[in-house]
């Protein structure tokens, strides 16, 4: 069996691979590269997997870094933000707390239908000049050992092929080969279970109800257009839209409070959601017989002990390395990550630079990007339902995310090793200080039940947090980016000490020592206020309650 020769081999040809294949072309284009997918495309739209919500970093990512706008906006939809609903086991959804937004934001995200984008990636690859082998079944891969070349026997239709690299990208999702053969497994401490299926039918949560104040919240009737989350203690259901005209549903639970033996049939999935969202069984009971598909998966969370080796010349992306909870989607986000900081390895490796020591140090940013955003999600799920904590929570979480870490990837700073070494002190106090936001909530939600009165908390009502979102395209240079780095922690310690003035008002038994220590730090952030607050005045707010 002779053996052929290629400068990178990729196993696996999803989500994570497609896109790293393309981006290594457009970096490249003289870069021979293999990719070895085990399923036959065309695959079936409405594809049988999770993921299908991006965030800003994954939709830049896509449509800009991958030049895939034009795929984007005729093949996909526009996202109309998160949208929260205050749910458990409610009737009316119009008589709960809402939190999103009126109108669309200025930078925004699509929904994917994962079936639709894989095959379009898989002809986009091909017509860069990728190798692209579908149906196929790896059988065998053997790791160089120094100098040498990476072996893959891999083979379709009973034909067996042997194909050898100078760099080896395992992108073979929970299969994990590469994770798996080096024992590179790492727990995180993230308990959480999910089940998921979709249904052959739009579901519009718009038409869920005939209250005028509802609708007239909204000024665009396209709810259904949200990745909508309805939340209560211990869980969450996404309802999630998708352009071939299905529909995604989810249910992602706190592994101790919701078992996945309650869950894990569609019958039982549907007594479930009988108990814990009634109106969405309504909607769902009535379109059985459009059930398309239906999975769940056990500890979905999981970390890694390295996803890169510039010795070895191999890396791990998407699902073969780390995954860490869909509830805000952040997992295009981390295939972004991953595959530019592999893109910029492979180049250093072609033109001969130090891709050694890049390598290492490329895997420690990248690990500490997935431990900065652990805790928004690690032991949070018991405070999904508080109507008043829990929306604290997710302006504290976007501020974090939009303030800290989209600077990092929309700049082009991730690979720049000098630039992220200046700025650890800050990214350090952020990481910190966001830990200890995360406990406080917790706390919060512990020791009261919170108010859920019939409002829409509106988002795009807030000219700091659609300023915020807006910004996330300007282009800065190198002072402009230090400067929006000390404002983003400036906004963060302002957000963090309204929070413990809410949280003193409204829970005084709370301890808040914690965060009010860490405000007490020296930082190069203290000026005047920043943004406006977050909650009204104690008197206005009542006077809005009582109208409510």
């Amino acid at each position: 069996m002779t053996a052929e020769t290629h400068d990178v081999v990729i196993m696996g040809g999803g989500l994570a691979g497609l896109t790293l294949a393309l981006q290594l072309k457009r970096r490249d284009p003289a870069t021979d590269i293999l990719v070895i997918e085990r399923r036959r495309h065309p695959v079936p739209h409405a594809a049988h997997k999770v993921g299908e919500s991006t965030v800003e970093i994954g939709a830049h990512y896509f449509a800009q870094a991958l030049g895939l706008r034009d795929h984007l906006q005729g093949e996909q939809l526009r996202k109309f933000g998160f949208r929260f609903f205050f749910s458990e086991g409610r009737d009316e959804l119009a008589d709960v707390t809402e939190l999103g937004a009126s109108t669309f934001l200025p930078t925004g995200a699509w929904q994917i239908d994962r079936g639709i984008f894989e095959n379009s990636l898989a002809r986009f690859a091909a017509e860069a000049g990728v190798h692209f082998v579908d149906g196929s079944m790896i059988r065998e891969f053997e790791l160089a050992d120094g100098s040498g070349a990476h072996r893959v026997v891999f083979e379709r239709e009973g034909d067996r092929r042997e194909v050898r690299s100078r760099w080896l990208v395992d992108a073979t999702g929970r299969a994990q080969l590469v994770k798996r053969r080096l024992d590179l497994a790492r727990p995180n401490g993230h308990e959480v279970n999910a089940v998921w299926f979709r249904i052959d039918d739009r579901i519009d949560i718009d038409r869920w109800t005939d209250d005028a104040e509802f609708h007239a919240r909204c000024l665009h009737p396209n709810r259904w257009l949200s990745t909508s989350h309805l939340v209560g203690p211990g869980y969450w259901v996404w309802l999630i839209p998708l352009s071939s005209g299905s529909h995604s549903i989810g249910i992602v639970c706190d592994a101790a409070m919701h078992p996945i033996e309650t869950m894990n049939t569609f019958d039982k999935a549907m007594d479930w959601i009988a108990t814990h969202q009634p109106r969405l069984h309504v909607e769902l009971d009535r379109r059985r017989d459009r059930l398309q598909d239906f999975a769940f998966l056990r500890h979905f969370s999981y970390g890694c002990k390295k996803v890169y080796s510039g010795t070895g010349r191999w890396a791990l992306v998407g699902e073969a390395g780390v995954f860490l909870d869909p509830f805000y989607s952040p997992g295009s986000d981390f295939i972004a990550f991953a595959n530019t900081f592999v893109t910029e390895l492979i180049a250093i490796d072609r033109a001969g630079g130090p891709v050694g020591m890049i390598g290492g140090l490329y895997d420690r940013i990248f690990l500490s990007l997935y431990d900065s955003m652990l805790p928004i999600y690690r032991d949070q799920y018991p405070m999904f339902g508080h109507p008043e904590a829990m929306p604290a929570k997710v302006f504290w979480d976007y501020t974090y995310y939009w303030a800290i870490l989209c600077p990092l990837y929309f700049q082009g700073r991730l690979t720049d090793v000098v630039r992220m070494a200046k700025l650890s002190p800050r990214l350090d106090r952020s990481q910190v200080l966001n830990r200890a936001v995360q406990s406080l909530l917790r706390r919060w939600a512990a020791a009261t039940p919170g108010a859920n009165p019939k409002r829409l908390i509106d988002q795009a009502g807030m000219p700091w947090f659609v300023e915020m979102n807006r910004g996330l395209t300007d282009r800065l240079d190198d002072a402009g980016f230090d400067a929006a780095i000390d404002l983003a922690l400036a906004r963060l310690e302002q957000l963090a000490g309204e929070l413990i003035d809410r949280v003193r008002q409204v829970a005084p038994g709370v301890d808040v020592t914690e965060v009010s220590a860490l405000l007490t730090v020296p930082s190069p952030t203290s000026g005047a206020p920043l943004l406006t607050p977050l909650w009204p005045p104690a008197e206005a707010e009542a006077e809005a309650l009582g109208a409510a």
